[in-house]
């Protein structure tokens, strides 16, 4: 049997209203069995009893409430059933809301608590409250109330500061990660190591990420517009990195077209004996290799490994030729040498019969010489000035004997012979006439020079 609940307070006792009809208590067991197993764990009887002295039950079988003072009427009990066990169950209700208003005071305590949960609870618990279905102390239940209305108000006053400061970091550190995505874009250009860039990148998508998950929400407009500025960098970056990598591909693309040509053009040199010319040519290959570019790594060893064979085949041919002439100077070196030794024999020349003699047996020195060829560089310059020696030694004895016979020289020798000798004279007689040792001393040093310049010309005679 149902319990109807009235929409408005009953009269006070004097007017009491038509009671309603009150379940049995069987009724009222069945119904709420889950909470009775509760009641019996949760209340005393001391709890119960104290509960029930705020109702009575008339002698007409209506159940009320003493609510600040006054009667109100609750419902009535049908015949049959007993009065106690409906007393208890209004008791149990009025326990119950008290319980609940107890848990709201200590959630309101906790450092999680939500603002729609105290909304929720408030809200139900006032409503109950207000319908007052219950016997007990409500006037303390209602005072209690007031209190932990003042409290949620301060509460959710201090969620909300907590909340609104949640939000503006939870603004300010997307805003970094903006700023951040923003400042790797602006800094991108021809040297961007675009693979670690790119890792940057993806490193403040999940810190967004991570941030979307663990902050406060953002409101829809400030949210949508940092996340397009974010967006948008990630956006530009993904073009320009598009950008560069084909740029990169015909970069790449054009260094090899223009390797396969240096290759091409080293391939057709590689069989050349022409030492010095195709060195060069060579070299100036190798300058072209070095601006071409680079067309990736693979492709890169692949080519260079043509390239270098081309060049081996070139470089190792003029080096076992250098080789063979190596051999060869050194053998030529000492043929040289062993003439050498023969025309050191040669000097020196006592007169001009000696040195015609002498002249011959060089000739034939040099005309072997000549037939012999090179020798190593290095000793070029060592050979060639010890033969010119022997040479000049042989050249020096013949220049004089013929400018002996050279009547003009004769003449010249003559002449200045005689003047020497008149020299001489006039210097013994102003030696004579002196008495100044100074000027003695100077005309002394003066005869004995003319004297050496007469000696050597009787010696050239």
């Amino acid at each position: 049997m149902s319990v109807p609940e009235t929409s408005k307070e009953k009269p006070t006792t004097t007017t009491p209203a038509t009671p309603a009809a009150v379940p049995s208590p069987a009724v009222l067991a069945k119904k709420e069995k889950t909470t009775s197993v509760a009641h019996v764990s949760m209340y005393t009887d001391e709890d119960i009893a104290a509960a029930e002295k705020f109702g009575r039950i008339s002698d007409d079988g209506t159940i009320y409430v003493v609510d600040d003072g006054k009667d109100r009427a609750l419902g009535s009990i049908a015949e049959g059933d007993v009065a106690e066990s409906a007393m208890k169950l209004y008791a149990r209700r009025y326990l119950d809301l008290k319980q609940r208003i107890a848990l709201f005071a200590q959630r309101l305590s906790s450092k999680n608590v939500k603002t729609h949960e105290i909304d929720s609870s408030l809200s139900a618990i006032d409503a109950e409250l207000a319908a007052g279905k219950c016997i007990g102390d409500l006037a303390a239940l209602r005072s209690r109330m007031s209190e932990l209305e003042s409290q949620a108000a301060a509460k959710k006053k201090e969620l909300a500061e907590a909340h609104q400061k949640a939000v503006a970091k939870a603004i300010a550190d997307r805003t970094i990660v903006v700023e951040k995505a923003e400042a790797i874009v602006d800094q991108l250009g021809s040297d961007t190591n675009w693979k670690d860039t790119a890792e940057k990148l993806r490193g403040l998508f999940d810190q967004w990420q991570t941030l979307q998950r663990t902050e406060a929400r953002v409101d829809k407009p400030t949210a949508d517009g940092l996340w397009k500025r974010f967006s948008s960098a990630r956006s530009e970056f993904n073009r320009r990195r598009r950008t560069w990598a084909k740029n990169r591909d015909a970069q790449r693309a054009q260094a090899r077209q223009n390797k396969e040509a240096i290759i091409a053009e080293a391939e057709s040199l590689k069989n050349s004996t022409q030492w010095g010319e195709t060195s060069r040519a060579f070299n100036q290959l190798m300058d072209q290799w070095k601006a071409a570019g680079r067309a990736g790594h693979k492709d890169d060893d692949e080519l260079w490994t043509r390239f270098r064979s081309a060049a081996d085949v070139f470089f190792n041919a003029r080096e076992n030729d250098r080789k063979a002439i190596d051999i060869e100077e050194k053998d030529n070196l000492k043929k040289k040498e062993a003439l050498l030794e023969q025309a050191e024999k040669l000097v020196p020349v006592p007169d001009e019969k000696a040195a015609k003699a002498a002249r011959q047996k060089l000739n034939g020195i040099m005309d072997e010489w000549d037939q012999i060829g090179r020798v190593p560089r290095e000793d070029l310059r060592r050979v060639e000035d010890r033969l010119s020696a022997v040479e000049n030694q042989i050249k020096a004895v013949e220049e004089a004997a013929w400018k002996a016979k050279d009547p003009e020289t004769t003449a010249r020798k003559s002449s200045f012979e005689n003047q020497i000798t008149a020299r001489l004279k006039e210097i013994d007689m102003q030696i004579a006439a002196t008495d100044d040792e100074s000027l003695k001393k100077k005309l002394e040093e003066e005869k004995k020079a003319k004297q050496q310049w007469l000696a050597a010309i009787s010696f050239a005679r």
